[in-house]
């Protein structure tokens, strides 16, 4: 093994990703150092670079939805061994002392650690995480297709299989980026009545093989009117960052209903009490997933046949992919590969 590694860094907010060769770190007690094989371009990573996220501090390695394989193991760490093929997602560790922690919902610790804003993270040949962080990938999956489930996958796959909609009703997904095109094949896979909303007819033929039975242009239709005409949604997930659009779908919802936000955006959404109290709707934001959760994730989508929809990129060219991500020219997920 070589005494440094690559990393892709950045030395202040809205700084210039340049490469920089560190010393190989060695883990410490219940940590371990994985060899990155991959690692996703998440749009919160974009926040971090610009330094808009709370605790971000610079200079900055960014990326939490690593897959690689353990090459060395710190005291303390059982169950995982050299080589094995392992992911880590948003969730980057926890500090099971806090009170979400002690009743067992690791994913809202107040302390919760995140890959390349509590430690450096992905865009990387290594990176050192708590073991607790690790979340075993079947073989089924590449390093490059594992990658995004330790994020987008998990977040999606989790709101749906926890949400109040049950085999047979109606799920809309809004949006068919890097999460809501894996929305659509999870909801489908779990037995909803699927239905895609985009803007625009484009993906519609995409939406369709990914396993949508109905396709809503939110361009050309009313979002709230069409899901109505089908029934009324039991669920809507948004996944896009427009809050705007989000609001417009919350007319579709049927009774005892939700909308289930996992779309990043600072700006409100807009909705009468009334629209909330009559059908008892609910309006619920959903996190990530825990690296339990992560693997349950990935073992679904092993046996169903859900993968991601990537386009890769060496890792030194990490700036020109997060700007492909941001533009949109990137219609899912970009992954950076190191090569091994």
């Amino acid at each position: 093994m070589t005494s440094t590694y690559r990393s892709m860094q950045v030395d202040e907010a809205n700084g210039a990703f340049h490469l920089v060769e560190q010393e190989v770190p060695e883990p410490g007690r219940g940590h371990v150092r994985v060899a990155v094989e991959a690692c996703g371009i998440c749009h919160s990573d974009a926040l971090f670079v610009a330094g808009h996220m709370p605790g971000v501090t610079f200079p900055l390695v960014p990326g939490h939805e690593i897959a690689g394989r353990i090459d060395a193991i710190g005291d303390g760490v059982e169950d995982f061994e050299i080589g094995q093929h392992v992911g880590i997602g948003w969730f980057g560790g926890h500090c099971g002392r806090c009170v979400p922690c002690r009743e067992g919902d690791f994913i809202n610790c107040i302390r919760l650690q995140t890959p390349g804003l509590s430690y450096p993270g992905g865009y990387a040949d290594m990176v050192v995480v708590p073991a607790s962080a690790l979340a075993r990938i079947p073989d089924e999956f590449t390093a490059a297709e594992a990658a995004p489930m330790g994020c987008a996958g998990v977040t999606v796959f989790n709101a749906l299989r926890r949400s109040v909609a049950r085999p047979g009703e109606l799920v809309a997904i809004q949006g068919l980026g890097g999460l809501g095109h894996l929305g659509v094949q999870f909801a489908a896979k779990l037995g909803f009545e699927t239905v895609a909303i985009a803007r625009g007819t484009a993906k519609q033929p995409m939406a369709q093989e990914l396993g949508a039975h109905h396709y809503i242009d939110s361009l050309a239709q009313d979002v709230g009117a069409e899901l109505q005409a089908l029934g009324g949604a039991k669920v809507v997930l948004t996944t896009v960052t427009d809050s705007t659009a989000m609001s417009n779908t919350i007319g579709g919802l049927t009774h005892r209903s939700e909308l289930l936000v996992v779309g990043a955006s600072p700006d409100p959404i807009q909705v009468s009490p009334f629209a909330l109290i009559g059908g008892g709707k609910k309006v619920v934001g959903h996190a990530s997933g825990t690296s339990r959760e992560i693997e349950e994730t990935l073992r679904f989508a092993a046996l169903m046949g859900v993968r991601p929809m990537i386009e890769q990129a060496p890792l030194e060219e990490a700036a020109e992919a997060v700007d492909k991500m941001l533009s949109g020219e990137a219609r899912f997920r970009m992954v950076l590969t190191t090569g091994r």
